[in-house]
């Protein structure tokens, strides 16, 4: 049910949304004064969420800034999330999307040494099957690679933070307890909200963050101050998805 209600509950997040809801509101609104100002506020909404200047500095407070990989240590697994792919049933193949950065940075992070075994933890986050299975599917591409099939672990249960977090320490408590260093790889927006559902577990991991919308450095261009963005309008999404995930998970005790 909690799944269910928390995609829900996701889908009202995105602004996009809520601007289609103001316009309908706004057509068939009868008195002028509320019209003038649905109307008003539907513009100056959508040039506040599609303002790239705006969301990398609100985003810039939130998000994980990572390490250079250089920096990091030695660990006995790394833990990338899912959440990176969709699957083509046509074609039979997987594919990498907004959030691939996760799979790029894992296989770097283990071909520099950092990571001696690799985890997948995330089957699907559809509440409808369209064919991912997205640990195995990716655990299959890793072998073809020439990974070892000893240093990958899959974890093929969970459906969304909480249980990554969730399945992924029992697994290994029950199976792999020699693993004791643990790195966390994972987007930069999500990792806030996924490092406190794993320590909740019990688990200590540090954080790698992959998917940087922003940095320490700023080199904003011109455009970012004054253009509207569509893209930036979808960037908001990912964010506010994790504000209220952040909330709902610590209301309903996953953190």
């Amino acid at each position: 049910m909690f799944f269910l209600l928390s995609k829900t509950l996701i889908f009202f997040t995105q602004p996009f949304v809520w601007f289609v809801l103001a316009m309908i509101w706004w057509v068939f609104t009868k008195k002028p004064q509320r019209r003038k100002l649905i109307g008003t506020t539907l513009v100056v909404a959508v040039l506040f969420f599609s303002n790239t200047f705006i969301f990398l500095e609100v985003c810039r407070l939130y998000e994980d800034q990572g390490v250079k990989i250089e920096k990091v240590g030695s660990y006995d697994l790394g833990i990338v999330l899912t959440g990176f792919g969709e699957y083509n049933n046509d074609l039979q193949r997987l594919r990498l999307h907004h959030n691939g950065d996760r799979m790029w940075q894992t296989l770097s992070l283990y071909h520099s040494g950092k990571i001696d075994k690799i985890m997948i933890s995330g089957d699907t986050g559809f509440l409808t099957d369209r064919g991912l299975h997205e640990a195995e599917q990716t655990e299959d591409v890793l072998l073809k690679w020439g990974i070892q099939a000893e240093d990958i672990i899959t974890e093929n249960k969970s459906r969304n933070t909480y249980e990554n977090a969730k399945f992924s320490a029992a697994l290994l408590r029950d199976s792999f307890p020699e693993l004791k260093k643990i790195l966390l790889i994972t987007s930069g927006t999500h990792m806030p909200r996924a490092i406190a559902c794993f320590e909740k577990q019990g688990l200590q991991v540090d954080a790698f963050s992959t998917g940087h919308y922003t940095g320490k450095s700023r080199g904003y261009m011109a455009s970012q101050y004054f253009i509207p963005s569509s893209e930036t309008l979808s960037f908001w999404e990912y964010l506010l998805k994790e504000w209220v995930g952040y909330v709902v998970y610590d209301i309903v005790g996953y953190i």
